[in-house]
């Protein structure tokens, strides 16, 4: 083997490693601030490994989505929250065995997919067909809006309300804090928002 080619074998497996140790520290780390480190970690090893198979456009989608909102965010809502660690460990204990068997279905859903994948080749065939002269974002595009609009409309839909359940779910109304009423302010008329007030020479305010 050249070393042109055991350069990239040596970087995939490297990447590889680090992402599987960080994946497996995320969910075995006691700290919860740890876990969301090593989460960022994983994200950027996945992003090179997207770079290898020349796939940049993810890559830079990985890091600037995942790491830089979703990771950071991650980061300050464990930092601002009072977790009682002995309290998770309890809980954690208490759900593991719904956690293993969900755990085996979603291995058994993969070894399905990929059985089938693999059996089934002539099935992936359009989709697996490179186009000259197309960029990696010009190809996601088609893809996403072609062969899976579907999918990518109902998990926007799904996104959509996932964050209006959040905002109603936190949303306290409390006595005696004023407001911003959007209704209010649009009926209101130019007459009711100033006052003409003659001031005689030598009495100010």
């Amino acid at each position: 083997m050249e070393i042109s080619e055991l350069i990239p074998t040596v970087i995939f497996y490297l990447f590889s490693l680090i992402t599987v140790v960080s994946a497996v520290k995320v969910i075995s780390s006691k700290n919860p601030v740890h876990s969301v480190l090593f989460l960022i970690l994983a994200f950027f090893s996945t992003a090179g490994l997207f770079i290898l198979i020349g796939a940049e456009y993810l890559a830079m989608t990985l890091v600037i989505v995942y790491v830089g909102a979703v990771a950071v965010l991650f980061l300050f809502v464990v930092m601002m929250l009072d977790i009682d660690v002995v309290e998770m460990r309890s809980s954690f204990k208490k759900h593991l065995p719904m956690g293993i068997a969900v755990a085996l279905i979603v291995f058994f859903e993969l070894f399905v997919v990929l059985y089938a994948s693999v059996r089934t080749t002539h099935a992936l065939a359009p989709l697996a067909q490179p186009v000259p002269d197309t960029t990696n974002t010009q190809a996601i595009g088609n893809m996403l809006y072609t062969y899976y609009l579907l999918p990518f409309q109902m998990s926007g839909i799904i996104l959509l309300i996932a964050m209006i359940g959040a905002i109603v779910l936190t949303l306290r109304t409390r006595r005696g804090v004023r407001k911003q009423v959007i209704s209010q302010q649009l009926a209101r008329k130019p007459s009711e928002g100033m006052s003409i007030v003659k001031v005689k020479s030598g009495q100010g305010i």
